[in-house]
């Protein structure tokens, strides 16, 4: 697996290897022994998939926090997302910045957005599936959004088809972060 590292600290591009013949192709996307050894020893306890019809679809920018604050490990298989990471950690060098990464079932690539970030895509092609792991489970009273257009980010639309969440939620300078730069 090729591991590259970000402009974020701790936000990796992961593309696993594919081994094709007349068939197609396999592709493990997942081995946690590889991962550690490459000093990524997340463990996961949660498979999350989702389907957008519509190309322009946004998902974001979402986190969870304390106590159940979630790693993720993201790919899209089918169709293509631009995927997005935000700093979230009260005392970074780069809080509030960005990182987007072109995932599509093509490429194989996946995005590590760890504790402590937003995690936010929006779909480039229609009838798109993403599908990503988590290190804690869903925890309904830890669910947070910020605001899609409140931090820079050039999403590539204008006028996205978002959840009723997503179309409330604050302003990035208007929320108040629960995630602190070294914070276990």
């Amino acid at each position: 697996m090729q591991i590259e590292t970000t402009a974020l600290d701790g936000v990796l591009i992961l593309t696993p290897q594919r081994f094709g013949d007349a068939r197609g192709w396999f592709s493990e996307t997942f081995n946690a022994q590889r991962m550690a050894a490459a000093g990524v020893s997340t463990v996961f306890v949660q498979d999350n998939h989702s389907f957008s019809a519509a190309k322009g679809t946004l998902r974001g920018l979402h986190y969870q926090k304390p106590p159940h604050a979630q790693d993720k490990l993201v790919r899209c298989s089918r169709g293509a997302i631009l995927d997005v990471a935000v700093d979230a950690r009260i005392g970074s060098a780069t809080y509030g910045k960005w990182v987007a990464v072109e995932l599509t079932a093509a490429n194989g690539r996946q995005l590590l957005v760890p504790k402590g970030f937003l995690h936010g895509f929006v779909t480039t092609a229609p009838e798109t599936e993403v599908q990503y792991k988590c290190s804690d489970v869903y925890a309904p009273d830890c669910d947070g959004g910020v605001r899609w257009d409140s931090v820079g980010i050039d999403w590539g639309v204008t006028d996205p088809v978002l959840s009723a969440k997503d179309q409330v939620a604050p302003a990035f300078a208007d929320w108040q972060s629960p995630f602190v730069y070294g914070a276990a």
